[in-house]
């Protein structure tokens, strides 16, 4: 089994900035994609950003150039940097993780728990 413990949520004004990080822990035998995704009132979960082990990046356009996810293999950390916040992104954002806990064990998908971003004034 494998946790993942997100941190860094809270409220901030329009053009803020927050940092949100998420650490695995549990059977890891291989860590594989890690990513962030949300979720907005009455609104579908969407994927917000994602990382692979090498570290190449893909992002929801909507957020190009504002945040950036990055990762830390050692710790099984992911993290999200997120500039110039709009009000309309205030949502509960999850982490997930791609994990094989054995050599041999099929690849399964985790997520955290969640943590509230509010953008208002």
């Amino acid at each position: 089994q494998v946790e993942l413990v997100e941190s860094g949520g809270g409220l901030v004004e329009p053009g803020g900035s927050l940092r949100l990080s998420c650490v695995a822990s549990g059977r890891i035998y291989r860590m594989n994609n890690m990513a962030w995704y949300r979720q907005a009132p009455g609104k579908q979960r969407e994927l917000v950003a994602s990382i692979t082990p090498g570290g190449n990046t893909k992002y929801v356009d909507s957020v190009k150039g504002r945040f950036t996810i990055s990762r830390h293999n050692g710790l099984n950390a992911v993290y999200l940097e997120m500039d110039s916040l709009k009000p309309e992104e205030t949502a509960v954002y999850y982490c997930n993780a791609r994990v094989d806990s054995e050599m041999w064990a099929p690849t399964i998908d985790y997520w955290g728990q969640g943590t509230q971003v509010t953008v208002s004034s």
